[in-house]
């Protein structure tokens, strides 16, 4: 997947079956979906893949448990059934996770454990194991860092895990091996319309400026939480279908709750369901749910958001965090289909919701990660009837996402997949790339340089952030290893010095933000 490749296909053909704006998971899902039906596609991205909500989630492929105690079990099912597809088309990115619910009250062990077990038996024959109750003294097998005291049991569970920003790339990579134009750093400026139809975009190369008129029979916009300013200037009017909601995580060392299991606490003091789970070798921990009026590409922790996760974490746990020990705080905003005001963010519903709007534009908002194949079968699905087009049947349900391999590789590259021997390959060409960009960590040259040549990766946030994640793990190892990475870049890409030390800055600045300062 090389940019200036799809910068050429772009240029050569004027004309698309079906445009999709926003290169997160939806949009991502769009492209391989319409692609793989044989539309002649384009998605178009203003930033890098994945930049805003699709890199930021709690790392998790599940229905959803806290949906079923709403009693959404459509949606619950749905999602289980998706969980099911998704780790076996993208098992490289994805597998289980057994998780631990503690029990610090007699009643709670049986209460989750039936929740729990509906839960199970919703997913049906894509159940990922069994459903048991555990006594306290399991309970501690399992999670040795649970505070002990009043606990009575627990309930154990399986659920998915995922690396969000790399299985995004390998969306990018799939659409494209199947047919379709994908580019990050492109945004849209305008509409091209006939009569008040859409009939076609102008975009704009955020890298050098360069213009683009593109005529397309539909256009989809699945920008998540920007969604409304592209609606607005289709429409000409200032409706609003979004009520953004803002989460953060939580990132610190793994020792201060061992074990393999993740833990869910069922119920926070605002009604949500908080996480902490393994991932990359630290602990991820979080969510919060804060609606936001402020709609930007790089949202901020709140103090209160920071201290609401501490102070649940440190109430199960033997060892008890503070601001210290956080490696690094993510945060990212929810695109919730707007259900009228005064609704709390934290129990609106996560279902989609599609709409084509007068100019024939093709709206898509809500949603989550992990049905972003279904949103987007049902999306293209309405993108076809809108354009009039012959209707193809979904192809999805099956189709493999690039890196998928029968047989899977541990270690650091298996994220990767099937993509993992040619780094290994690059490596015994050149053994100056086995050296690491940070001696904590195990990334290497080799994969910068992959994601350079291979993963449209254009700046060193896209690799340390959405590539290598090693901003989420830990910021500051980030700042350290910018410029290497930055110098690879400008010898790869051909840019100045200055352009190099700009980025470095840039980058920088950026990073202080995923740092705790209050």
């Amino acid at each position: 997947m090389n940019r200036i490749d799809e910068l050429g296909k772009l240029q050569q053909e004027k004309e698309f079956d079906i445009i999709i704006i926003g290169g997160g998971a939806t949009g991502l899902g769009c492209a391989v979906d319409a692609a793989s039906r044989g539309y002649k596609t384009l998605l178009l991205e203003k930033y890098d893949f994945s930049k805003g909500t699709s890199s930021r989630s709690t790392k998790l492929v599940h229905g959803g448990v806290r949906y079923l105690a709403q009693g959404n079990v459509h949606l619950v099912r749905e999602a289980l059934l998706e969980r099911g597809r998704l780790l076996r088309n993208a098992p490289h990115v994805c597998h289980s996770l057994s998780f631990v619910v503690p029990a610090y009250k007699w009643w709670q062990k049986w209460y989750y454990g039936f929740g729990l077990w509906m839960y199970e038996f919703l997913s049906g024959k894509l159940s990922l194991g069994k459903t048991r109750l555990l006594s306290k003294r399991k309970a501690l097998e399992d999670l040795p860092d649970l505070s002990p005291d009043h606990l009575t049991g627990g309930v154990f569970y399986y659920d998915g895990q995922f690396d969000d920003s790399r299985l995004a790339i390998n969306l990018a990579q799939t659409a494209v091996e199947q047919g379709a134009v994908v580019l990050n750093y492109i945004g849209v400026t305008g509409f091209i319309k006939e009569g008040d139809v859409i009939s076609g975009v102008r975009a704009k190369d955020e890298l050098n400026g360069m213009e683009f008129t593109i005529k397309a029979k539909v256009v989809v916009n699945a920008t998540g939480v920007f969604a409304d300013a592209l609606l607005q200037l289709a429409e000409g009017h200032s409706e609003q279908t979004i009520s953004p909601s803002q989460g953060i995580h939580l990132v610190v060392e793994k020792h201060f709750f061992g074990g393999s299991a993740g833990m869910m606490i069922p119920k926070t003091d605002d009604g949500r369901v908080l996480f902490a789970i393994p991932w990359h070798d630290k602990l991820v921990i979080g969510t919060t749910d804060t609606a936001v009026q402020n709609i930007t590409a790089e949202p901020k922790p709140l103090q209160e958001e920071v201290d609401f996760i501490i102070r649940h974490f440190n109430r199960y746990t033997a060892s008890e965090i503070d601001y210290s020990d956080v490696k690094s705080v993510f945060v990212g905003l929810r695109p919730l289909a707007k259900q009228g005001a005064g609704t709390k963010t934290s129990v609106m519903p996560r279902d989609h919701v599609i709409k084509v709007l007068p100019s024939g534009l093709v709206h898509i908002t809500g949603g989550k990660w992990t049905t972003y194949r279904n949103m987007a079968e049902k999306t293209i699905d309405k993108a076809i009837q809108t354009a009039g087009s012959a209707y193809i049947p979904c192809k999805t349900k099956d189709l493999k996402i690039h890196g998928w391999m029968e047989n899977g590789t541990n270690g650091p590259l298996a994220v990767y997949g099937a993509d993992a021997e040619f780094i290994k390959q690059m490596i015994r060409e050149d053994g100056s790339l086995a050296e690491k960009i940070h001696p904590s960590y195990p990334y290497t040259k080799a994969e910068v340089k992959w994601c350079i040549v291979n993963e449209m990766a254009i700046t060193p946030e896209d690799i340390l952030a959405r590539r290598l994640r090693l901003l989420f793990l830990d910021a500051q190892a980030a700042m350290d290893a910018a410029p290497v990475v930055a110098r690879m870049l400008s010898s790869l890409t051909f840019q100045s010095a200055e352009w190099e030390h700009e980025q470095i800055m840039a980058f920088n600045e950026l990073a202080k933000a995923y740092l705790i300062h209050f």
